[in-house]
């Protein structure tokens, strides 16, 4: 008598996991097509394949939504750094991973919804909020990898030279997908060999 329930509750996290994701692909799509304001619940939910009021029972509103994006993102990002940190040497694999990094900050699929969090930041305090509270723990794991990096090198990591370093190295990534929207043919193999040449000097001088 007590087994059903049991798998009951484990099933259900995952089935409103998985729900949670249903809605935040609808709304990555609709947010592309008409904007942060432009993308109303119910073409979200249509996108989703839902009921606006089941859409309710996951996130109480637009504003939830492009949260859920904000953690997502520094989600993924913290994974990347964390895989980083287990390499040989994590700044030689920046460098070697370079095409990746490129190819996923150009594709127009994902680079919009960063685009709708920045836009929605720079007029909605609380996506602000958590938005600099999620870089400075991303910022501090790659603060972690590059001071070693440079201390395994004998180079220099005093605070203001690796604080600059950093938000040079970000504002690069973070500036691509705006680059894109200028240039949408930009030539990757170039846009490549100029990340690595100016990284490297970023990195290991």
């Amino acid at each position: 008598m007590t087994t059903a329930p049991t798998a009951k509750r484990r099933t259900d996290p995952e089935r409103a996991q998985n729900r949670r994701n249903q809605v935040l692909e609808a709304a990555a799509v609709c947010f592309a097509r008409s904007g942060f304001h432009g993308a109303s619940m119910s073409e979200i939910s249509k996108q989703a394949g839902m009921s606006a009021g089941h859409i309710y029972n996951y996130f109480d509103s637009k504003d939830a939504i492009i949260l859920a994006f904000v953690d997502r993102e520094a989600e993924y990002v913290s994974g990347l750094l964390r895989d980083l940190a287990t390499r040989e040497d994590p700044l030689e694999a920046i460098l070697e991973d370079a095409a990746i990094h490129i190819d996923e900050s150009l594709d127009p699929q994902p680079w919009t919804v960063p685009l709708e969090m920045f836009a929605e930041a720079s007029r909605n305090p609380v996506i602000a909020a958590k938005l600099r509270e999620n870089e400075e723990v991303s910022r501090a794991q790659l603060r972690a990898l590059v001071k070693s990096g440079r201390e395994s090198r004998q180079l220099p990591v005093d605070d203001v030279l690796l604080d600059g370093r950093l938000d040079t190295m970000i504002s690069y990534f973070q500036g691509l997908s705006i680059r894109a929207l200028y240039r949408p043919n930009m030539n990757r193999a170039s846009l490549v060999d100029a990340f690595r040449v100016a990284m490297r000097a970023l990195l290991m001088t």
